[in-house]
């Protein structure tokens, strides 16, 4: 009995973590099919298989195979570990969830769905911002909603109502009613899409950064000389995409000629990456060899690379993710991230060893540089773009306070204690 359940343990883990489907099978080499067939304990599933989802979920195999108590010390764990202002007793973990399982399954159980709530609240607070389907259905629904409640509100007035009056009232609340109720289906169409299905695409900008995740940001016929302009570019079914795709391995391009790629194998030597150091035997600008070393095989970084460019209206252009790295799409990000700081300062290189706060703490160091675009003609004003390279702390130090401290946005940010919040955050303190 104990087996059949680890494809539910498997779900729930991944879940968790915030992956879809076909991204946890896509990063263990198998289907998103056969994964599902996992979950559903309908397959079993053992040896390398095993520590390679485990190893993707950053978990131990064990925590996916073992019985009920197991899993609910490494959740007592992890429920210690978010807490806030709060020390619990780690000794005593195996004692309390043995005398006193239901209580064990309970706090578990809520700090699940605390942290399901927490995504889902980033997920939506950006999308509810900027999506612009998602907002025009809102305000198809408020509009309504508010036709009706004036028209009732003339109804439920004392005085004595024309019939022909009243009639006509009565037809518009009918009529308004069911423009509310199609438009309340919609937007709950729209907004419970299954976890299980492929990731939307709806921005021209979001099909291009799958399109290159699907290449693991590498582009072998392009660094073999290429040209960019004739890269195929299947899978973009938008000409706005397309367009976007195109300036990208453009600029690809050009930073592979200027970084060729076995000239900075040589470089870097399996050691960590030194950016001013490369820009000047390289003789390139800074930016040049962030962007680079954000596109070049992993085997050649020690540590996961991420990147963000961003315009200056803190808009991102280009978006390449690592894990615990989090940053809204469009605008509204936290202005302490090295990537919009050093828009203040045009040329001028940043570097910060930073902790994003959430659920759980991730730490990076991050180098960043803003510079400004060739203008046409003079007195024309130039735009500045920002580069940041985003490296993963492995083992972070545990005094936190020490770093530079930044949140996903206002809205979801933990830390109450910053002078550059713009609003009051909605989650309480307890995240």
């Amino acid at each position: 009995m104990r087996d059949t359940l680890t494809g539910s343990r498997i779900r729930e883990r991944r879940q968790i973590s915030g992956l879809r489907q076909a991204e946890l099978a896509r990063r263990v080499g198998i289907s998103a099919s056969y994964l599902n067939l996992i979950e559903h304990n309908r397959r079993r599933i053992g040896g390398k298989l095993l520590v390679d989802i485990a190893s993707a979920l950053s978990v131990e195999p064990s925590l996916l195979t073992q019985g009920i108590e197991a899993t609910l010390i490494a959740a007592l764990r992890e429920a210690a570990a978010d807490a806030v202002g709060q020390t619990a007793e780690l000794d005593a973990l195996d004692e309390f969830a043995g005398r006193f399982p239901g209580w064990a399954g309970v706090l578990s159980q809520m700090h699940r769905r605390v942290v399901s709530l927490e995504r889902t609240v980033e997920t939506l607070s950006d999308r509810l911002t900027h999506d612009p389907h998602l907002a025009a259905s809102m305000h198809e629904v408020l509009s309504t909603a508010a036709a009706i409640r004036s028209t009732a509100a003339i109804l439920a007035e004392p005085e004595e109502i024309d019939a022909e009056w009243r009639d006509r009232f009565h037809r518009n609340i009918h009529q308004d009613a069911e423009r509310l109720a199609e438009s309340s289906k919609a937007l709950v169409a729209y907004l419970d899409e299954s976890e299980d299905e492929p990731d939307r695409r709806g921005m021209p900008l979001e099909e291009v950064e799958a399109f290159f995740a699907e290449r693991d940001y590498h582009f072998p016929e392009i660094e073999e000389g290429a040209a960019a302009d004739s890269f195929p570019l299947d899978g973009l079914d938008t000409s706005a995409a397309k367009s976007v795709a195109q300036s990208l391995l453009a600029t690809y391009a050009a930073d592979a000629r200027a970084i060729p790629l076995e000239r900075l194998r040589e470089e870097l030597g399996g050691a960590e990456p030194d950016p001013m150091g490369l820009a000047a035997r390289f003789s390139v600008d800074l930016a040049t060899v962030l962007r680079r070393l954000a596109f070049v095989p992993k085997s050649l970084l020690p540590r996961a690379a991420g990147l963000a460019i961003c315009d200056a209206s803190g808009s991102i252009l280009f978006y390449k993710p690592v894990p615990g790295f989090a940053l809204p799409r469009h605008g509204e990000g936290c202005p302490l991230w090295p990537l919009f700081t050093a828009l203040n300062r045009p040329l001028v290189p940043v570097r910060k060893r930073i902790v994003q706060l959430g659920r759980t703490a991730a730490e990076f160091d991050c180098y960043a540089i803003a510079w400004p675009q060739p203008v046409q003609s003079f007195d024309q004003d130039p735009v500045y773009h920002s580069a940041m390279l985003v490296l993963s702390v492995e083992d972070p130090s545990p005094d936190v306070e020490a770093k530079a401290q930044v949140g996903t946005s206002c809205r979801i940010c933990p830390r109450n204690a910053c002078e550059s919040r713009r609003e009051p955050s909605i989650l309480s303190e307890v995240f």
